[in-house]
C-alpha cells in the first residue's frame, strides 16, 4: 500500500469546524492535496479506504480522541506520519504522542510557518518510506543475491539478448567497462541455460602469471615441473557439463590463445606434461574490457580465436548510461550491507540520493557498492543521510554541453538521457535543471 501514497496529500482531523476550514486553506495554498474529517471515527472510514501521507489530528476530541486515533492509524498505516496538535496544556500528552510513533506536534494557536514547515516535513519522510518500499518490493521480485539488477532500457536490453543466447550451446563475448557486471552476465547465462545443474567455473586470467595459466586451465601431470607433485585438474575438467567463464581473455598470452583455440574447436586437450588426448563438454563465456578487434589488428590477440569467441556478443552498459536504475541498486546494496553488519539502515535520504543518481560513476556499480557499504557503515540513523556518503570524486570529464542522440532511438529514451545530462550539469540542482529544460520539477520527480 505504501508505495500508492498520493504526494502531498494530507487529512487534517478536527471536531472545530473554523479551526478544520482555516488549515485546509493553508496547506491547499501550498499546493497539498487536503481532506478534512470532524471526528476520529470519520477518520478512520476514511483512512481503511485510501492511503494519506500525513494525517494531521487534534488531540482532544470527544469520543476517540487524537492519541487513540495514532495508536490505531499506527497498527492499521504504519507507513502514514502523524502530526498532533495541541495546546499548551497538554503539551505533556504530545509528547507521549511522540513516543507513541507521532512525527511532531504543533502547538494552538497554530503559527502558519510552523505548521507548514511540520507537515511538509512529515510528508517528505512519508514519501522517502513509500519510495523506499517500493524499491524493495521490486527488489523481492527481481533480485537475489548474485544477479543482475535494473529495469532501464538499456538493462532490459541486455536482459532480452541474455535470455535469447542462453539455452543455446554457443560461446558469448562480454564486452564492458570493469565493474560493470560482466561475471554476474555470464553467471545468468549458466542458471538459465540447460546445463544448470552443472558446474560453473570462474578464471580470471589476468589475475594468474602466464607461467601457471596454463595448468590452471588445463591440469598438469605429476612432475611436469617443478613443484609438482601429483596430477591436477584444469579448469576445463572442473567445468565438465558446465559452464567455463574466462574473465579478461585479452590478457591471455599468445600460445595459450592456440591451445584454447583447439579445445574450442575440437573439445579436446592435453594436460601441461601428459600425452593423453582429454575430452571435455564445456561451453565457454569470455569476458574483456579491451577491444580485441584492435588487438587482433596489432597482432596481440589471434583473428581466429577472436572469431570462435565472437559468436555471440553481449554488451554491459556503464552505470552513467543507465542512472534511472542507481535508486534500484543503492536499494539493494543498502540491505545486503545493514543485515552483512547487523545495523537498522532502511532508506536513503533524497538529498543523498540525488547525488548518487547524478554521478558519472567510473568504477561502475562496484563504485557504487563501495559508496553504500561506507554510508552503511557510517549511518547513525535508520537513513542514508548526505554526510553519511564518501567524497565521490568529481569526474574527470568535462561538464556535459552536448550530447549525441542515434537515430532511431525512442523519444522516452531521449528524454531520460536529456534529464539525465542536464542533472549531471546542474550538479543534481532539480530546480536547475528544469528551469534550464523549460519544465516544472516535480516532472523531473516524475520522470526519474
Amino acid at each position: 500500500m505504501a508505495g500508492n501514497l498520493r504526494k502531498g496529500s494530507v487529512l487534517v482531523v478536527d471536531d472545530d469546524r473554523s479551526a478544520l476550514e482555516s488549515i485546509q486553506e493553508i496547506l491547499l495554498r501550498e499546493d497539498h492535496q487536503v481532506s478534512v474529517a470532524h471526528s476520529a471515527e470519520e477518520a478512520l472510514e476514511m483512512i481503511r479506504a485510501e492511503d494519506y501521507g500525513v494525517v494531521l489530528t487534534d488531540l482532544r476530541m470527544p469520543g476517540m480522541d487524537g492519541m487513540d486515533l495514532l495508536r490505531t492509524i499506527k497498527a492499521l498505516r504504519p507507513e502514514t506520519e502523524v502530526v498532533i496538535m495541541t495546546a499548551f496544556g497538554t503539551i505533556e500528552r504530545a509528547v507521549e504522542a511522540m513516543r507513541e510513533g507521532a512525527y511532531d506536534f504543533v502547538t494552538k494557536p497554530l503559527k502558519r510557518p510552523l505548521l507548514v514547515r511540520s507537515v511538509g516535513r512529515a510528508l517528505e519522510k512519508a514519501s522517502l518510506q513509500a519510495e523506499n518500499q517500493q524499491l524493495r518490493a521490486e527488489l523481492d521480485a527481481i533480485s537475489g543475491e548474485r544477479t543482475l539488477i535494473g529495469t532501464s532500457p538499456a538493462m532490459r536490453k541486455v536482459l532480452d539478448t541474455l535470455n535469447q543466447v542462453a539455452p543455446a550451446n554457443t560461446t558469448v563475448l562480454i564486452l564492458g567497462e570493469s565493474g560493470t557486471g560482466k561475471e554476474l552476465a555470464a553467471r545468468a547465462i549458466h542458471q538459465r541455460s540447460r546445463r544448470n545443474r552443472g558446474p560453473f567455473v570462474a578464471l580470471n586470467c589476468a589475475a594468474i602469471p602466464v607461467t601457471l595459466l596454463e595448468s590452471e586451465l588445463f591440469g598438469h601431470e605429476r612432475g611436469a615441473f617443478t613443484g609438482a607433485f601429483a596430477r591436477r585438474e584444469g579448469r576445463f575438467q572442473m567445468a565438465h557439463g558446465g559452464t567455463l567463464f574466462l574473465d579478461e581473455v585479452g590478457e591471455l598470452d599468445p600460445m595459450i590463445q592456440a591451445k584454447l583455440l583447439r579445445v574450442l574447436q575440437e573439445g579436446e586437450f592435453e594436460r601441461l606434461g601428459g600425452t593423453q588426448t582429454l575430452r571435455v563438454d564445456v561451453r565457454v563465456v569470455a569476458s574483456t574490457n579491451r577491444n580485441l578487434l584492435d588487438m587482433v589488428r596489432e597482432g596481440r590477440f589471434r583473428e581466429d580465436l577472436y572469431y570462435r569467441l565472437h559468436v555471440i556478443q553481449l554488451t554491459m552498459p556503464p552505470l552513467r548510461e543507465r542512472l534511472e536504475d542507481v535508486p534500484l541498486l543503492a536499494q539493494h546494496f543498502l540491505a545486503r550491507y545493514a543485515s552483512r553488519n547487523q545495523k537498522d539502515v532502511r532508506s536513503i535520504s533524497r538529498e543523498a540520493m540525488d547525488v548518487l543518481a547524478t554521478h558519472d560513476w567510473p568504477g561502475n556499480v562496484r563504485e557504487l557498492e563501495n559508496t553504500i557499504e561506507h554510508a552503511v557503515v557510517l549511518c547513525r540513523g535508520d537513513t542514508i543521510r548526505l554526510e553519511d556518503l564518501p567524497d565521490l570524486a568529481e569526474s574527470e570529464r568535462q561538464d556535459i554541453q552536448y550530447m549525441t542522440i542515434q537515430l532511431g532511438t525512442p523519444l522516452n529514451e531521449i528524454e531520460q538521457q536529456v534529464i539525465q545530462q542536464t542533472l549531471r550539469l546542474t550538479r543534481g540542482n532539480k530546480r536547475l535543471a528544469a528551469q534550464l529544460l523549460g519544465i516544472a520539477t516535480r516532472t523531473i520527480y516524475r520522470k526519474l
